[in-house]
């Protein structure tokens, strides 16, 4: 099994974008990160694109290399999966699908996982002149043990990455091409 999603804390992650979402909170119990994204598509296509996960987000951010076996179903309890040659991982659970408005899923993503640490990942998505304004937050808590602050600097260059993805496959029908 291949540990790419390991790369989802390592420093050279750092390199992954230009932009960020913004680290707005950073402790050793708690990270928040938040970003806005005003993308030229309407708030219930932009919902399906999100659901659409496997299109645009980065494989090399993935366990199996492939983000083709990315599955993310829009319903309480819907699982955010990744399922390849006899292996499956459960990345998340949506707790919260309002078509058009709002995709909340319980995820922590990556070696977020194996901290026990508590992740919610929230899109909401509000009409706008351009289309849509994409507000996307990742709150992450967990004991002070887990050292999140030194952390947050990673998580937010792969999940900026990803958002720069959604926003191009939404608007154009393509994804950059996988960086590792």
């Amino acid at each position: 099994m291949r540990t790419c999603l390991i790369a989802l804390l390592c420093p050279l992650a750092l390199c992954a974008t230009g932009a960020r979402a913004e680290v707005k909170e950073a402790g050793a119990d708690h990270l928040l990160l938040q970003d806005h994204l005003d993308v030229r598509t309407p708030p219930d296509q932009l919902y399906a694109t999100v659901v659409d996960i496997g299109h645009w987000w980065n494989g090399a951010h993935t366990y199996s290399g492939d983000a083709t076996h990315l599955s993310l179903q829009p319903e309480a309890g819907g699982c955010f999966c990744e399922r390849w040659g006899g292996y499956s991982v459960a990345h998340g659970r949506v707790i919260w699908a309002a078509p058009g408005h709002v995709l909340r899923l319980e995820a922590p993503l990556g070696p977020l996982q194996s901290m026990a640490v508590e992740a919610v990942m929230t899109f909401t998505f509000k009409p706008s002149a351009q289309g849509t304004a994409l507000e996307f937050e990742y709150r992450v808590n967990g004991s002070s043990a887990s050292g999140l602050d030194k952390l947050a600097a990673g998580v937010d260059a792969v999940l900026s990455e990803q958002l720069q993805r959604l926003q191009r496959y939404a608007e154009t029908g393509t994804a950059p091409p996988a960086r590792p």
